[in-house]
């Protein structure tokens, strides 16, 4: 049996109901954040039947970091998760950015000050490469993140290029479950639990 990439984005938090683009400002969780990360340590236990993880690695901001602690598990630290940085754009919703800049969009034209595309698709590749796939030959891994961060993570497995990680939505505190198929990269579930 071939182990799985499991991916969880952290609960809610006051910015990402509010829609602000949250990069490296640690924003804590909401009540509801926190109860959604407790809900999310439910379904992954149901899910997994008690397995034990060969891995549990979350972003070093307090929301992903309380996330996996609330859900039940010690989570290592990895600084390659961390959110996009959103530079000039940080705290700001589509809708305002838009004011200035019609037609943007986030996958398509980035952020001003902050990190490219390919910046953050090279340290999801580097994490992909040097840490996930390693540990999975001993069992199933859990990355503990943020949501453009994980969706671009989900295209990069795919073998698809960065941007299309604007394909795959993902609600705070949601799962998703990444593994093979005839040992090709598939998606095996997406945003299970997930609460917009």
């Amino acid at each position: 049996m071939s182990h799985a990439l499991y991916v969880l984005r952290h609960g809610e938090t006051d910015w990402s109901r509010d829609r602000k683009h949250t990069g490296w400002t640690d924003i804590p969780l909401t009540e509801r954040g926190r109860a959604q990360a407790e809900t999310a340590g439910e379904t992954l236990r149901t899910l997994r039947e008690g397995q034990q993880w060969a891995a549990v690695v979350a972003s070093p901001l307090s929301r992903a970091a309380d996330t996996a602690r609330l859900a039940g598990y010690e989570a290592k630290p990895d600084d390659r998760l961390r959110e996009w940085n959103y530079g000039d754009y940080e705290g700001l919703t589509t809708a305002a950015i838009q004011e200035g800049h019609p037609g943007w969009n986030l996958w398509d034209d980035g952020c001003p000050g902050g990190e490219s595309m390919d910046e953050v698709a090279g340290r999801v590749d580097s994490l992909l490469a040097d840490s996930v796939v390693p540990t999975l030959a001993a069992g199933d891994v859990l990355l503990v993140a943020h949501s453009h961060l994980l969706r671009l993570l989900a295209a990069r497995w795919l073998g698809l290029a960065a941007r299309d990680g604007r394909l795959f939505v993902l609600d705070p505190a949601g799962v998703g479950i990444l593994g093979t198929e005839h040992d090709r990269p598939a998606m095996l579930a997406w945003n299970i639990g997930g609460s917009a």
